[in-house]
């Protein structure tokens, strides 16, 4: 019997050191570096934004049902609460950037996270730079999109 217990305690550590998760979406700050866990992006690669391009994304709505890409002028003023805008820089085509706009705040994006384009696997966050909170009218720091 002691065997036996030996056995399911070494197999349940085992499973607890090899799972992984996937989150449909960026990963929440307090999961971020635990090991043993990988966060995705959730979207499929036929989805991205080509090149220079920015698309607004809501969680949640099938990838079908989302917004066109489009050019990235003014695009923070049209984000929703909660949304997503994508957007794949032109110097660096394997990632794509995500800017996370505030739950409750349309047009108020909080971070970037960044994420490879193709398997969708993050790779980090960071603060918004002033063209990344406001595209509103192509000037960096005005419009809508500033935090309060």
């Amino acid at each position: 019997m002691g065997r036996h217990l030996a056995s399911l305690g070494a197999a349940a550590l085992l499973a607890a050191c090899t799972q992984t998760v996937r989150v449909a979406g960026p990963p929440p700050p307090q999961a971020r570096g635990q090991s043993g866990t990988m966060h995705t992006l959730g979207i499929p690669p036929g989805h991205l934004p080509r090149a220079g391009q920015c698309r607004v994304w809501i969680p949640g709505r099938p990838p079908g049902q989302q917004a066109r890409a489009r050019s990235c002028s003014g695009i923070t003023t049209t984000a929703p609460a909660g949304s997503w805008i994508l957007y794949r820089p032109d110097s660096d085509r394997s990632h794509v950037h995500v800017r996370v706009v505030d739950d409750q705040r349309a047009s108020i994006v909080l971070k970037v996270q960044v994420f490879v384009a193709q398997t969708g696997v993050f790779v980090s966050e960071r603060e918004p730079t002033d063209q990344e909170r406001d595209e509103s009218d192509g000037q960096p720091g005005r419009g809508r999109g500033r935090r309060p």
